[in-house]
């Protein structure tokens, strides 16, 4: 079976389910879910993993797997322990850095607000979360939350094999992610989209279809 034919497949699968009434309960993905690698073997075994955003499915059923081959980005999921099949949380994380060589003084004062004087430079180390969704029958039970913490903690951890300071992420343009973010502590690395766009030499009447956000790892780092 070709992976079109199993991306249809799925897609029929998923158009003839119920919604479920999952109860969603603290700690539930460390409790009753597994993390695992999103790759084409999970794929095959799962369900159509819908996260209610057009861009989100497609990556996950259509690229996700392109990007890892091409080590641009590595795709994690957790699936429920009662039913490996159901994928609650899917994320995709890759290397990246904040540069504030070109950023205007204030921006570059808010970025280096808790680092040491002696210690500035110009570019820091951080890990981009590329693309992140939840199943839509998961949604509005605080996973988001937690999977937005676990993301922190792994990159706080003392067996993290390199350096990484901030979590980035061009969150889409949108209220709904960007209260997402904002809530989980994440600040706009720009105030203005004009800022932003400057920044990344855009034009001024372009129109960004995502917003540059970021979160300072040291907040949460254990003592």
């Amino acid at each position: 079976m070709t992976s079109l034919s199993r991306l249809i497949k799925r897609v029929k699968y998923f158009l003839k389910r119920k919604s479920k009434n999952v109860e969603v309960t603290p700690n539930f993905l460390l409790e009753k879910c597994t993390l695992e690698s999103y790759d084409d073997k999970t794929l095959s075994r799962c369900h159509y993993f819908n996260c209610d955003h057009k861009d989100l499915n497609d990556f996950f059923s259509k690229d996700s797997t392109h990007y890892s081959s091409q080590l641009l980005g590595k795709t994690y999921c957790f699936t429920l322990d009662g039913d490996d099949k159901d994928i609650v949380a899917a994320f995709t994380i890759s290397n990246d850095s904040i540069k504030t060589t070109n950023m205007q003084g204030s921006r570059k004062k808010a970025v280096q607000k808790e680092i040491p004087r002696e210690k500035t430079m110009r570019s820091y180390p951080a890990v981009l979360i590329g693309r992140l969704g939840i199943n839509i029958n998961y949604q509005k039970g605080g996973i988001g939350t937690e999977l937005m913490d676990f993301i922190k903690s792994w990159f706080t951890d003392g067996k993290n094999k390199t350096g990484c300071r901030f979590i980035v992420v061009d969150a889409y343009n949108e209220d709904r992610p960007k209260k997402y973010y904002l809530k989980n502590g994440f600040l706009f690395l720009f105030t203005t989209e004009g800022q932003e766009k400057e920044y990344l030499g855009l034009p001024a009447n372009h129109v960004l279809s995502t917003r540059l956000m970021y979160f300072d790892l040291i907040s949460i780092k254990p003592i």
